[in-house]
């Protein structure tokens, strides 16, 4: 059978078959067979080349969807924003980014898969708080974070947003999640970090309903 001779296409090419796959059919209903299938012209030994398993797979699809670097690069160069600014705006457009949240409705829940539950913990806490970091650190000099602990802040935000009050975490209510998000606006705000406001309490309405 013909195979493509650059790896890097075919790597594509798996990853674009397999995003589709996943929103069609589920993450958990997908078998690596479906992928050859949708493929064609690849066998499994062409996909295990490239993939040591289904969820090596989801991770690299995960890793291509996220659009963290290039939110940062354009926010971080907004002069018009001050650091408080910055950050909710970083959080407000990933709330509101289509694709993430029609994927995340392919993606199982992450209290029954281990694996999904540590490496997003581990993305929250070593790759999205560091990036983060620096809108704290500069609300902070601007005056409009009041905190000593940017670092430590970063990190339990991150831990908290991405994990605590994520549906694909937990199997809340759709008012759970609104009373979590209330919760977490209070508490951020008596930390001096007023981060959290209405349009991001309707985005994440918007986010849960999809997904619940």
């Amino acid at each position: 059978m013909a195979r493509n001779k650059h790896p890097e296409e075919t790597i594509e090419r798996i990853l674009d078959v397999s995003f589709k796959l996943f929103m069609e059919k589920g993450y958990e209903q997908t078998t690596i067979q479906d992928i050859v299938d949708e493929l064609g012209d690849l066998s499994k030994g062409a996909i295990y080349h490239h993939f040591k398993s289904k969820e090596d797979i989801i991770n690299a699809v995960i890793s291509r969807s996220t659009t963290y670097d290039l939110l940062i690069t354009e926010i971080i160069s907004r002069e018009d924003l001050n650091g408080l600014e910055k950050l909710k705006l970083m959080i407000r457009k990933s709330l509101d980014s289509k694709e993430q949240t029609e994927f995340a409705q392919a993606v199982p829940n992450l209290l029954k898969n281990p694996k999904f539950l540590a490496e997003q913990l581990h993305d929250s806490v070593e790759i999205i708080a560091p990036a983060l970091e620096p809108f704290i650190q500069e609300g902070i000099d601007d005056g409009s974070i009041h905190s000593k602990y940017p670092h430590e802040l970063a990190q339990a935000l991150m831990i908290l947003l991405n994990l605590w009050l994520n549906p694909m975490v937990f199997s809340d209510s759709k008012e759970d999640v609104r009373n979590k998000f209330r919760f977490l606006k209070d508490m951020t705000e008596s930390l001096g970090i007023p981060l959290l406001d209405d349009d991001m309490l309707d985005l994440l309405t918007v986010y849960t309903d999809y997904l619940l």
